[in-house]
């Protein structure tokens, strides 16, 4: 038998334990376990959900890797074409850790309604464009096909069909400058067949995507021409490694551009969030320590003539500490458990109904993104407890300056 081990549980099930001096003491130290690890996960979660969404976001709409010709454009218009015939495409063999690529232009327009009119660019995706990327923003109608025949299909963003009074299965007019001065701009007429709302501001507010076939015929390209190549990685975390591997594998004619460094401003922002989280977890730590440590102390000077009690008997001080230790353990477990049952739960409910929204002109998404990783929450608990059981070692060091005598004699 553990005689630590009972001595501790007994002094936990005892009825005047529930009702002395230490028992508030006690609660807020469970309660502060618990507010703690609720703010842990909380943070974790929401933290790293809001750098994977805005992350999963721009790469959908941008791809995470762009090749196209050096044209000293600093806007999103493609000037200069570039062969579709490159050794890597469709298949960047080349570079395993591509898994997938696609060809696409784009070229400025204003749309032209009875009551409104719009500036924007107009994205031209083909064949190849994998659709599922943004299929998950697609609110009204449905996806286009350019796989086949030249089609007036497109789809545009909920911003821009509510300025402009549109709706699926409508038509308008769109007009393109020509680069020649003097001549009148090419029209085109565009079919709306899906509505979608990325909460990407910067780009709801200006690109529709349609058939690339148009900005093809419209610049008097060839059809193997195309205005850049979005390359999308199977790890974003290696984006960066896989971006000089495709640099080093291209033409030195053809500029190699991440979305970390086209949208540096973005990242550069989700970066402060790993900062965030590091001082909320080390705030909540110290909060929980700093209770524990009262509560133990509190629970040694109550205690004081059973100390004495076990020392006269041949009580070493290291099984003394181990008593309270593990009582102090007991509370912890508590504190995590409640911490954790209400923590997840708060997760599980924001991720399944949304409830918290968020103003996407300043977040990028509508409403606060939660991504529960089960390591994160096992590691998140084993620091805590680590580092509590750890920092309470110091405070149970002051059972070993008890005097048997002076504790049994202690009122």
């Amino acid at each position: 038998m553990n005689l630590e081990y009972f001595i501790a549980k007994r002094l936990i099930t005892a009825k005047d334990y529930k009702s002395s001096i230490s028992a508030p003491i006690i609660k807020i130290a469970i309660s502060a376990i618990a507010i703690g690890i609720i703010m842990m996960l909380v943070s974790v979660a929401t933290g790293i959900g809001l750098q994977q969404k805005i992350r999963d976001k721009v790469s959908a709409f941008n791809g995470q890797i762009i090749i196209s010709n050096y044209d000293n454009n600093n806007s999103d218009v493609t000037l200069i074409p570039v062969s579709k015939n490159q050794d890597f495409y469709p298949n960047f063999k080349s570079v395993p850790e591509v898994s997938h690529i696609q060809a696409i232009a784009s070229k400025a327009g204003i749309i032209r309604t009875e009551n409104a009119f719009e500036g924007i660019i107009f994205k031209g995706v083909g064949a190849d464009y994998d659709w599922n990327n943004i299929k998950e923003y697609l609110v009204e109608g449905k996806l286009p096909d350019f796989s086949k025949l030249l089609n007036e299909d497109v789809i545009i963003s909920r911003f821009l069909a509510d300025r402009l009074n549109l709706k699926v299965g409508d038509s308008f007019n769109t007009f393109f400058i020509k680069d020649e001065q003097g001549k009148m701009p090419n029209s085109r007429r565009f079919k709306i067949t899906g509505i979608f709302n990325s909460g990407f501001q910067n780009f709801d507010a200006t690109y529709i995507i349609g058939d690339i076939r148009h900005i093809q015929r419209i610049n008097k390209w060839a059809p193997d021409q195309v205005g850049a190549f979005e390359v999308f990685v199977k790890d974003f975390d290696n984006i960066k490694t896989a971006g000089n591997e495709i640099y080093e594998q291209t033409s030195s004619s053809l500029d190699t551009k991440t979305i970390i460094d086209k949208y540096s401003y973005i990242f550069d922002w989700l970066q402060l969030f790993d900062f965030n989280i590091i001082v909320i977890l080390a705030v909540m730590i110290l909060v929980a320590t700093i209770n524990m440590v009262v509560a133990l102390l509190v629970l040694i000077l109550e205690r004081t003539q059973m100390i004495g009690i076990l020392k006269a008997l041949g009580a070493n001080n290291w099984a003394v500490r181990k008593i309270f230790l593990y009582n102090a353990f007991y509370l912890i477990i508590r504190g995590l458990f409640w911490g954790n049952l209400i923590g997840i739960s708060i997760l599980l409910i924001q991720q399944q109904f949304g409830i918290i929204q968020l103003n996407p002109e300043n977040y990028y998404v509508n409403q606060a993104p939660v991504y529960i990783n089960w390591v994160y929450v096992v590691l998140l608990n084993l620091m805590t407890v680590t580092i509590c059981f750890v920092v309470l070692l110091i405070p149970s060091y002051i059972i070993t300056k008890i005097s048997p005598v002076k504790a049994i004699r202690f009122d």
